[in-house]
């Protein structure tokens, strides 16, 4: 018997070959164990960053009047148009409904105000941040 040692891509092996009569036939086949791999050292935890002095509170917000366009926040089909030129709404009145992933949303006034000009009808698309209707 002779004993042999293989290294196959990286990986060594001992090998016992037993010599007989119609050739070499291996006997055994054993696999030494790789170095070991050292387990990475957790990193300690960064110490927690100070929590800001907390600011003036924000007075309660009424609504304000103002003046700006409305856009789609997301990209649909208007099922309704609820407001028609220098119609008077107020903060949080439902401008228009639209579907959008199959779902219904009601898109608001963000501001008291008068709409000025409402550039989309029943059954447009729209897409998203595309001015829908203008406020002032």
């Amino acid at each position: 018997m002779k004993n042999y040692k293989i290294t196959i891509n990286g990986k060594t092996y001992d090998v016992t070959v037993e010599e007989c009569d119609s050739g070499a036939q291996v006997k055994s086949v054993r696999q030494e164990a790789p170095a070991p791999i050292p387990a990475p050292v957790p990193k300690p935890a960064p110490a927690p960053a100070p929590a800001p002095a907390p600011g003036p509170a924000p007075a309660a917000e009424k609504s304000k009047a103002g003046s700006g366009d409305v856009t789609a926040p997301l990209g649909g089909t208007v099922l309704s148009v609820a407001v028609s030129e220098g119609d008077r709404v107020k903060a949080g009145q439902v401008l228009l409904v639209f579907e959008a992933m199959k779902m219904e949303n009601e898109l608001v006034a963000p501001f008291d105000g008068t709409v000025k000009k409402v550039f989309v009808s029943k059954g447009s698309v729209i897409e998203t941040g595309m001015v829908v209707v203008s406020l002032e």
